[in-house]
């Protein structure tokens, strides 16, 4: 994961409630998290995403929470995969992956 600095103030939760397969909650309640994140409208930028993180799912035709604009593509994701949290760090890592949001409210 992203240590201190610009790139870990992009993610809008903290990863340190998860566990190692990316659940969170009661023992006798554990879910996953779905997150948000905008990125630029273009099939390089697909591929680059989809290459980090295999549970992405693209939603052109909603802002989502986060606000895309007309030139962006909402992206969910998921926290229940392996290697969870080397996939945030690398979109955390993508320039143009502003920041990465739950996909609820608490």
């Amino acid at each position: 994961m992203a240590g201190p600095g610009p790139a870990a103030d992009k993610l809008e939760f903290d990863p340190a409630r998860l566990d190692d397969q990316g659940l969170y909650g009661p023992r006798d309640g554990k879910r996953s998290l779905d997150y948000e994140y905008c990125i630029p409208v273009g099939a390089a930028y697909r591929a680059e995403v989809s290459g980090i993180d295999p549970s992405a799912r693209f939603q052109e035709s909603s802002p989502g929470r986060v606000g895309c604009g007309v030139d962006q593509v909402l992206v969910f994701g998921n926290t229940h995969q392996p290697g969870f949290r080397q996939v945030l760090s690398g979109l955390l890592a993508l320039k143009y992956v502003e920041r990465i949001a739950p996909a609820w409210f608490e």
